[in-house]
């Protein structure tokens, strides 16, 4: 067993090819996700700044377009941290935990 006070090689851990496909799966997902999410947010935006007529169309009884794209902003956000987690837990959390382990053992 290491020593408790022996920091593990941080340099070396992010050197390894582990490390750098761990890093290579977090940008995999964030990056697009991060992109779509906000091309969906900026949409939203500029159609309720310069689409008046659209927004303000009614779907049924006071309920309008920009109010349902607005609670969509939520849904999508939930469901945007409900894939990560699946991903993260599928992809990421494996491999982190073996690069965990690798440290400890050296």
């Amino acid at each position: 067993m290491p020593d408790e006070d022996t920091e593990p090689d941080w340099t070396q851990i992010q050197a390894s090819p582990e490390f750098t496909l761990l890093r290579r799966q977090v940008r995999a997902f964030v990056f697009p996700m991060a992109a779509l999410f906000l091309g969906w947010y900026l949409l939203y935006v500029l159609l309720a700044a310069y689409a008046h007529g659209f927004m303000s169309v009614r779907l049924w009884g006071e309920v309008t377009v920009g109010l349902v794209m607005g609670l969509l902003q939520f849904v999508s956000t939930f469901l945007i941290t409900w894939l990560y987690v699946r991903y993260a837990a599928r992809r990421l959390d494996p491999l982190a935990g073996r690069i965990r382990a690798d440290a400890e053992l050296h």
